[in-house]
């Protein structure tokens, strides 16, 4: 552990970091928001097309937007991992690195964790969040007559991630440097930039971090990260609300990388935007007639009903199925 723990440094919110029995942050809101994932080896990620810190800065990414989208400023994490007898030391170095740099984007710090051997690497994280006064922002707000609006990339990791199962690229590159985890692209023509791209996605997600707190000081109403679908999880509000939604097809924007894929790869992107995961994409229901501020796009409506609705469009697989 003193290995790991001497490559992350401490920011100003933590009393007590890794060392001790627990560590201690301050929570100066007088609320903490808390929230855990895992990643299995297999499942989440793999070891032959991700690198170790593009695996660190995943799964901190995953649990931080998902504070973000309660409205809240990360302030820390703890970690646990599990992990074969064999692992490089590189690559838990590269892993821990990972995470210190996603945190580093939000001003969050690694306060601490525990390690123990198992058959594959099984990471589970749990994010810490200050609300700054703020009320938090749930998935049961959304209201008929309101609008639904998403900040960050949709589909791209999907794209990525179907590239890599089609054998795209024959053969992986070199491991990189820690610091800069697997490179975009080699110097090739500009789709197969397009498609390295798609590739990082997948690898590496990018959550809009600071629209989260953005979306609660404009008024908010109903919020949550797209970790599983923008379909799947904007049901979840749909559910929590009583609510329908309507989306508007005409309303998304398709990435350069996310066409690329789908040229190449001879599939719908639309697809990839409406229900692939974990790009962790931020999607917020607003009352009608707010001025939104870049990077928040509307791209659709709340009415009464229930569901989700795509306008002139069938819905098919909706999402990420945790359990398929």
């Amino acid at each position: 552990m003193s290995r790991i723990s001497g490559r992350l440094p401490q920011g100003a919110t933590v009393l007590l970091g890794p060392g001790d029995d627990a560590a201690m942050v301050r929570a100066p809101d007088g609320r903490v928001v808390v929230s855990t994932d895992l990643l299995l080896e297999g499942r989440h990620f793999r070891r032959d097309w991700s690198s170790g810190y593009d695996v660190g800065r995943k799964a901190a990414a995953q649990n931080l937007a998902d504070v973000a989208a309660m409205g809240a400023v990360p302030t820390s994490i703890v970690v646990g991992l599990g992990m074969p007898a064999d692992l490089p030391v590189e690559w838990l170095d590269a892993l821990a690195d990972g995470f210190r740099d996603e945190c580093a984007i939000v001003g969050a710090s690694v306060v601490g964790g525990d390690i123990a051997r198992g058959d594959l690497v099984v990471i589970g994280v749990t994010a810490l969040g200050d609300l700054g006064g703020r009320a938090p922002v749930t998935r049961s707000g959304a209201r008929p007559g309101q609008v639904v609006a998403v900040a960050g990339r949709l589909g791209y990791a999907a794209a990525g991630l179907a590239l890599l199962e089609s054998g795209w690229p024959p053969s992986q590159p070199s491991e990189p440097s820690r610091v800069e985890g697997m490179p975009l692209s080699p110097p090739f023509s500009p789709q197969g930039e397009a498609l390295w791209e798609a590739v990082a996605a997948h690898r590496r997600p990018c959550p809009p971090y600071s629209s989260g707190p953005q979306a609660a000081e404009l008024g908010a109403s109903a919020m949550l990260d797209v970790s599983d679908g923008l379909l799947q999880d904007l049901g979840h509000i749909a559910a929590a609300s009583g609510v329908r939604v309507e989306l508007d097809p005409a309303a998304f924007v398709v990435g350069e990388p996310v066409a690329a894929v789908a040229e190449r790869l001879g599939a719908d992107p639309l697809d990839w935007v409406l229900s692939g995961g974990e790009d962790h994409a931020l999607a917020a229901v607003f009352p009608a007639g707010v001025a939104l501020p870049p990077p928040w796009r509307i791209v659709g409506d709340v009415v009464a009903g229930q569901g989700v609705h795509v306008r002139g469009r069938e819905i098919g697989h909706a999402g990420w199925d945790h359990f398929a």
